[in-house]
């Protein structure tokens, strides 16, 4: 069995004597990763070489790592977030607080801890390719990638039945914006963590206040990125309701960031648009009119990340304790 990545980074530390004491960071994977994957330990070790000593936890579900890589398609996301949040508290090192860096569905789970936990506290979470306001579309899979295949299928061909919002974690942010009825209807985490649907009582002030506690949110879109459908959902942007057409917003995406799929021309509802943000259920406008939303790029498709995220990394990450 593996042992959870922070371990390594921790003895790493303690072997030290010169350490600087850097606050602890936690990274949560994205779909079909895990949480050691060459990849993850590969990017944790470059962090740890620009700061020496920094603790790192790497959120898992599952420790097995195949276990851990099936879990990113198929669980239900309330309870994985529920899990993660006693597995953060489990670690001492973050009782202080950290930072986070959440790659595509992990950045969208981490604002889920945030909202309904965040003790231990959360300061700057950097979001990579997150479907904030979900997918219109479930993005391909890899030729012989036969576990996303079938998750794939399965989303298709009932992403709003009761079993695939329970057990696929896909269908959990999918967001068709030609069946919102349906979506918000049969949803129960995406338009939780985003606070659409009201209560009698209202919507969950704990969400919008938590998430402006944030010290910085840092949203960053891939600019080529054809697996979040649309790609302006990383900066909590969505597709437009079929008779929501608007021509100035279609131009407005067109001229900065290009089409959403290949050729086509999509209207997308910016964020300072979204009712989200003017109502502030989520606490979102709070942050941007503070200057505490960052809206970011990286260019290139879902997940190419080169050398984008150093810049990001030096200024969000590495805090004293």
């Amino acid at each position: 069995m593996l042992l959870p990545l922070a371990l390594s980074f921790c003895a790493l530390a303690a072997a030290s004597p010169l350490v600087q004491k850097y606050r602890p960071l936690v990274l949560w994977h994205g779909l079909g990763d895990s949480h050691s994957s060459p990849g993850m330990l590969e990017f944790a070790s470059l962090i740890g070489e620009m700061y020496p000593g920094i603790f790192i936890h790497s959120i898992y579900i599952e420790q097995d790592a195949d276990a851990d890589r099936k879990a990113t398609f198929y669980g239900n996301v309330n309870s994985q977030v529920d899990m993660v949040n006693e597995q953060l508290n489990d670690i001492p090192e973050l009782k202080d607080g950290f930072d986070a860096i959440g790659f595509s569905q992990g950045g969208q789970f981490l604002r889920a801890y945030v909202e309904r936990y965040n003790d231990p506290p959360l300061h700057n979470l950097i979001t990579f390719g997150s479907q904030h306001m979900g997918v219109s579309e479930v993005s391909e899979c890899r030729r012989y990638d036969f576990l996303c295949q079938i998750a794939r299928r399965a989303v298709k061909n009932g992403v709003y039945s009761k079993w695939a919002q329970g057990n696929l974690v896909q269908a959990q942010y999918f967001r068709d914006p030609s069946n919102l009825e349906t979506f918000l209807e049969a949803n129960h985490f995406l338009t939780s963590i985003n606070n659409e649907v009201a209560p009698i009582d209202g919507r969950n002030e704990t969400y919008a206040r938590n998430l402006a506690s944030l010290e910085h949110l840092v949203l960053v879109l891939f600019t080529k990125d054809v697996t979040v459908i649309p790609k302006e959902s990383a900066w909590f942007g969505s597709a437009a309701e079929p008779d929501e057409s608007d021509d100035s917003l279609t131009v407005m995406q067109e001229k900065i960031l290009g089409s959403t799929t290949s050729g086509e021309e999509t209207t997308i509802i910016p964020m300072r648009r979204q009712p989200l943000y003017l109502e502030d259920w989520i606490g979102l406008r709070t942050l941007d009119e503070q200057g505490r939303v960052i809206l970011e790029t990286c260019e290139g498709e879902h997940m190419q990340i080169g050398d984008c995220w150093k810049p990001l990394v030096k200024k969000f990450v590495g805090s004293p304790a």
